[in-house]
């Protein structure tokens, strides 16, 4: 378990944060030396660079991972797809009321006043995308919804092989550069003075999303039981070791043994047989925590970087296209985040500095999103349960629940 925590993403980019805040408050110390100088220089070009290749990665990432969910999607327009996108999207409109309800409050510091300038790329590696990102974006949804309506098999397989290439590419090649852009962000924050005064808010914010994660699942179970009629307590009271198991490993994937364990236990009022193919699928599609985490953290750094925050029609696109990318999300640390980088930098606006903030708050809460998606699917286990039972859907039809 050590191990692997160590060697997992969001520790790399816990350790490149706190480095780079330690050296930029360093440089601070010894602003206007040659050796400060030097060094910024360096920094400032690896930050530029570094995220030129993560904007470069954006639009395949895009196409790579929505383009087969949505034919995902229309092929197989299953009540489970269903119900995990109306979780997703209803978790990221509540983040967002709760964004514009909350943050007012909290004295985000947004103005520049005072602070130290960074000096000139001296190296400027421009790296183009391939397209952009809106372009990426529509092309994805208009081929993934025209192979699903044709049954197209052979675009399909191909839009799945590019899939895997792309994961490849995030994997050996986007996440090791991430630790590069996150350390020299925060240590330009760091330089120019501005990590200091908005390191409080980071911390409630965080901790704001937290208590938004135990609400919604509250909401969730509150839900599937008044609809099932059914109590739901016994399922929570029997899920506690499968959200300790998120919070350790950050991974559904790693967590699902435990969950199916789990679930197992609360039969009745879950069915066996529904739990043994709803509890995997859910463990894939159904983010609900990190959704609602990362809709909450986008508002919290536009406000911070920018000085606003998002119009309230940007921020419905986001959520509805949100659902549709967290569903398409790669099994990756981060995944829902690295997904829908597109939505960040084209629908936001976001640039490299608004990119490194979300994916660094991002990872420091990891866990908790992780436990709350494992959590919630015990809830939309139960609903299905449920509709089983109205309908009288016995064993031998569970088709029926998948038409």
């Amino acid at each position: 378990m050590h191990n692997s925590f160590t060697s997992s993403l969001p520790f790399k980019l816990i350790v490149a944060l706190v480095l780079g805040v330690l050296i930029g408050l360093g440089l601070s110390a010894i602003e206007g030396t040659m050796i400060c100088n030097a060094l910024l220089n360096i920094i400032v070009t690896v930050r530029f660079i570094s995220g030129q290749f993560i904007n470069f990665c954006v639009p395949l990432i895009i196409i790579g991972f929505i383009a087969p969910s949505i034919t995902r999607l229309g092929a197989h327009a299953s009540r489970m797809l269903i119900l995990a996108y109306v979780s997703s999207i209803g978790a990221a409109l509540a983040a967002t009321f709760a964004g514009y309800s909350i943050l007012p409050f909290l004295n985000i510091v947004s103005d520049v006043e005072d602070l130290k300038s960074l000096p000139p790329l001296v190296f400027a590696l421009a790296i183009p995308q391939i397209m952009p990102v809106m372009s990426a974006l529509f092309l994805s949804i208009t081929v993934g919804l025209a192979a699903a309506w044709n049954r197209s098999k052979y675009v399909i397989n191909i839009l799945e092989e590019f899939q895997k290439i792309v994961l490849s590419i995030v994997t050996k090649f986007l996440i090791p550069v991430l630790p590069a852009l996150i350390g020299t962000t925060f240590c330009s924050l760091a330089y120019e003075g501005s990590i200091t005064k908005q390191f409080p808010v980071f911390i409630a914010i965080i901790l704001i999303v937290i208590v938004g994660h135990y609400l919604w699942m509250a909401l969730l179970y509150f839900i599937a039981g008044v609809y099932s009629g059914k109590n739901p307590f016994y399922i929570i009271g029997n899920y506690g070791p499968a959200y300790m198991t998120a919070i350790g490993t950050m991974s559904s994937a790693a967590t699902l043994s435990v969950a199916l364990e789990c679930a197992r236990k609360s039969e009745p009022p879950l069915r066996d047989d529904i739990v043994n193919f709803g509890i995997p699928l859910f463990a894939n599609i159904h983010l609900c925590g990190s959704v609602m985490t990362e809709t909450f953290f986008v508002m919290a750094v536009s406000k911070i970087l920018y000085g606003v925050y998002p119009s309230l029609g940007s921020m419905l696109l986001f959520c509805a296209l949100l659902g549709v990318f967290a569903i398409g999300a790669p099994g990756v640390p981060g995944g829902t985040v690295m997904a829908s980088l597109g939505l960040v930098t084209g629908v936001l606006g976001f640039d490299a500095s608004g990119t490194a903030l979300i994916l660094t708050i991002f990872a420091l809460q990891d866990s908790f999103g992780t436990a709350c998606n494992v959590t919630s699917d015990g809830a939309l286990t139960l609903i299905l349960t449920g509709y089983a039972e109205k309908h009288k859907i016995e064993h031998a039809d569970l088709g029926n629940l998948l038409a």
